[in-house]
């Protein structure tokens, strides 16, 4: 069997310290493989964006381990757990996170500015190709705050994948959209999933969603109740 893109052992979180101690996540055993495409839902305060921070390099746990791409994120230092997660982590949210006074094409090059510390002909380039493959070839010098939300979020799944990453954390990606325009982003998911392979957890609190994903993952009071393959929805 291949290397599993993420995996967590015995991950708990807790908060406080003494008395006011509080543990939110206890014992997280999670594995994706590479092209997966799984759904985490709970109910609100089941400690799913602390999983989800924890995945995503923003937070460490409190002891547990995590692997990305096979590297132990307990071993590494704030810097190199910075530099991992902007190449090996891309996230889409809610909220698209564009900056307003930059166009389609700045926003999704922005991750590659970051990681090459100046600008370059090749980054715009690329993210010009990431714009056409998300179906935005004629909006690439619009400013963001130009584009409908639909078009913002397809901006926002470009800019997630500059880097190339191997998961895709997508945080209630469709939350802020019509049904139209949620149908229109989540196919883009799925296509990129399929296109390229990147492993995608989809947090949401949207059954139908969640119901045309591969797998559904349950989270509950801080515990994985539920993890069971799925038969995609139409």
């Amino acid at each position: 069997m291949a290397d599993p893109v993420l995996q967590l052992s015995a991950i708990r979180k807790s908060y406080g310290s003494g008395e006011t101690e509080s543990e939110i996540l206890h014992g997280i055993n999670l594995r994706l493989e590479k092209g997966e495409f799984a759904a985490l839902i709970g109910p609100s305060g089941s400690g799913k964006s602390t999983l989800l921070n924890l995945i995503g390099l923003l937070d460490r746990p409190s002891s547990g381990q995590l692997f990305i791409d096979t590297q132990e994120t307990g071993l590494l230092d704030d810097t190199h757990l910075t530099r991992l997660r902007g190449q090996r982590i891309g996230f889409v949210f809610q909220h698209h996170h564009l900056i307003p006074a930059f166009t389609a094409q700045e926003n999704v090059a922005m991750p590659l500015l970051v990681a090459r510390g100046h600008p370059d002909a090749a980054m715009f380039l690329k993210a010009g190709e990431l714009l056409d493959q998300v179906g935005l070839a004629d909006r690439k010098q619009y400013l963001a705050n130009r584009l409908s939300g639909g078009q913002q979020q397809r901006v926002a799944i470009a800019r997630a994948l500059a880097m190339d990453p191997s998961l895709v954390l997508a945080d209630e990606p469709t939350g802020n959209l019509d049904t139209h325009a949620a149908d229109e982003v989540f196919k883009l998911l799925r296509t990129v999933n399929r296109q390229l392979q990147t492993t995608f957890l989809i947090v949401t609190h949207d059954p139908r969603l969640a119901k045309r994903c591969d797998r559904i993952i349950e989270l509950v009071d801080g515990q994985i109740v539920a993890d069971a393959p799925n038969t995609p929805d139409a």
